[in-house]
């Protein structure tokens, strides 16, 4: 047979195959997370102060333009 026929899994078999992948997981340790946590606090102020001054600029753009009106 060409396609072979989908076997249901029972709840209790998926439950093991979750635990047994979740084990397979490397965690990542509390110095880890608190490190990535300050990288993402820091590029998200940077990339923030970055797009405040572009639309600041564009703003000023635009209402020189409109002012030529």
């Amino acid at each position: 047979m060409a396609e072979e026929k989908k076997r249901k899994t029972s709840p209790a078999e998926f439950v093991n195959q979750v635990r047994s992948e979740t084990s397979k997981v490397v965690w990542p340790t509390r110095e880890e997370t608190v490190r990535t946590a300050i990288f993402v606090f820091i590029m998200m102020l940077i990339l923030s102060l970055f797009f405040l001054g572009i639309d600041t600029v564009f703003s000023s753009i635009v209402s020189w333009l409109l002012s030529l009106a």
